[in-house]
């Protein structure tokens, strides 16, 4: 069996994701147990017991999910749909847990000025961050405002350089990737998730930029969370493994019995509650009990995996080398079977 490099995989010759990889172990390793390995980190100048945000979606991320992912040291991302972003400049406090909020391109600099002053790290949320109007809207938030700003999305780095020099911060990777996202059927865009984290990558490498990676879609699992920080993505950012949960938006539904909540797309229907071009879907989640939960078990499977592969630290684990392509008999062999 072939043992590929990010070097490797990033030149392979197919567009893969992270059902088609596996991290291979090819150390003895001196981590004792799964305690040890640290996964904090500094985004943004954000001290983070755990490298996880979540999506700004209006199903997701709301001012409890923000507040309680604050307190489980994630960073949450509370979404610009509703009146949470109203909720938030109204009120004089408790709001002191919120650390980041969305923003579209037609928010205005009054909105983006009193955010600015109560330090919010700002996410400009839009599907395409390859375009002039995100270029422009990035360089006038910066210009105006000394803050911290997350852009996105891209499938590759062919922008990256761009985006960096407008004064974006981090970028969100991934495009047609997210479980509701159907934007790759109704436009043809999009590629893996492992060839996307790891063309910004190299570009980021080659270029010699600064700018954050953060990988975005495509999270199933704790598994996919590491394959993610292994092939050097700086945070992860989940959407439906955070759906569900009691603290998203939106009230628990009882049907046949069993417990859900609603979860859509950014782009669905149900969002833009009118008939134009739509690339999101809407569906429901079985309901998962609090979010804490959902973290605690995302840490202890990333610790796992950082025990596994020799590591005691994130950085360590970002300069994985030892991966291995998976054939759709090996992936599936892997699955727990009933």
């Amino acid at each position: 069996m072939k043992i590929y490099s990010k070097k490797d995989l990033n030149e392979f010759y197919q567009s893969l994701t992270y059902d088609d990889i596996s991290l291979v172990p090819t150390e003895i390793s001196r981590v004792k147990s799964r305690n040890e390995p640290a996964t904090t980190c500094d985004f943004l100048e954000a001290k983070l017991s755990l490298p996880v945000l979540s999506s700004p979606m209006d199903t997701v991320t709301g001012l409890e999910m923000a507040a309680e992912l604050t307190n489980s040291g994630c960073l949450g991302i509370l979404n610009r749909f509703d009146s949470s972003l109203e909720n938030i400049l109204a009120s004089e406090s408790g709001t002191e847990k919120i650390k980041s909020v969305s923003i579209g391109l037609n928010t205005e600099l009054a909105v983006i000025e009193k955010l600015a002053a109560r330090k919010f790290i700002l996410c400009l949320d839009t599907a395409n961050a390859s375009n002039k109007e995100v270029i422009n809207k990035t360089k006038e938030v910066k210009k105006h405002f000394n803050l911290k700003l997350i852009v996105g999305n891209v499938a590759n780095g062919a922008t990256l350089k761009q985006l960096e020099d407008a004064g974006a911060d981090a970028v969100r990777v991934g495009i047609g990737s997210g479980s509701v996202c159907s934007t790759s059927i109704q436009t043809g865009i999009g590629i893996g998730q492992v060839s996307s984290i790891l063309d910004v990558l190299f570009t980021r490498a080659k270029e010699n930029l600064k700018i954050k990676i953060i990988a975005d879609g495509g999270i199933k699992s704790a598994g996919d969370v590491a394959k993610a920080l292994s092939l050097g993505a700086d945070v992860a950012m989940l959407g439906r493994m955070l759906a569900g949960t009691r603290e998203t938006p939106g009230e628990v539904i009882k049907y046949n019995g069993q417990l859900w909540k609603k979860y859509r797309g950014s782009a669905s229907f149900g969002v833009k509650m009118k008939n134009e071009f739509i690339e999101g879907e809407e569906t429901m989640v079985g309901y998962k009990g609090t979010v804490r939960n959902v973290i605690n078990s995302i840490s202890d499977g990333l610790r796992s995996a950082m025990s596994y592969m020799n590591c005691l630290s994130l950085d360590e684990l970002r300069k994985t080398e030892t991966f291995a392509v998976l054939s759709n008999s090996s992936y599936l062999e892997r699955l727990p079977k009933a």
